[in-house]
């Protein structure tokens, strides 16, 4: 009984790594030159605007003697102490990541929640900062589309009958 669960564990665990294999195969970018240009571009914008963040963490948020709406609110960011440096080494490390194409879709993940704020941020607060907004979450969104193949395998549903094999069987407790 024994033998024959090892038997079956290794034509499975075989099986898998044929299907893992051809997934790999399958994986492509859509609009590879596109994407590549808008992926470098992204990559220098997140890239030189986190190591920016981050000295305005250390140095101060330059702001008139009088600020504005957005002035004020960056001024309280600052005052908390850790969120304007997290979020340009965050920013940093995405840029940096997808700067690599094996690194490049989860990059483009990676900074999809910071696209999606600065998205809000200028939508709702800072609207003269729009036309850094928008085109800074469109970056990230083409992006996704382009990634989607290797996105894919997260949206898939494991096949039953791999699943009841991995898990010992009809017999497993």
């Amino acid at each position: 009984m024994f033998r024959l669960h090892r038997v079956l564990a290794s034509q499975v665990k075989n099986r898998d790594n044929s299907i893992h294999t051809d997934q790999l195969k399958q994986r492509s970018v859509r609009y590879p030159r596109l994407a590549l240009v808008v992926r470098l571009l992204f990559a220098f914008f997140l890239f030189g605007t986190g190591i920016m963040t981050m000295g305005f963490a250390i140095n101060g948020y330059p702001v008139s003697d009088s600020p504005d709406d957005v002035g004020q609110f960056m001024l309280a960011l600052q005052k908390t102490g850790y969120l304007i440096f997290w979020v340009g080494l965050f920013k940093t490390v995405a840029g940096g990541l997808m700067f690599f194409p094996r690194t490049a879709p989860l990059a483009v993940l990676m900074s999809l929640p910071y696209a999606f704020n600065i998205l809000l941020y200028v939508t709702f607060f800072a609207h003269k900062y729009l036309v850094i907004g928008l085109p800074d979450f469109a970056a990230c969104v083409f992006l996704l589309y382009c990634y989607f193949d290797w996105y894919r395998p997260i949206f898939a549903r494991p096949t039953s009958t791999v699943t009841t094999e991995l898990a010992g069987g009809e017999y497993a407790l």
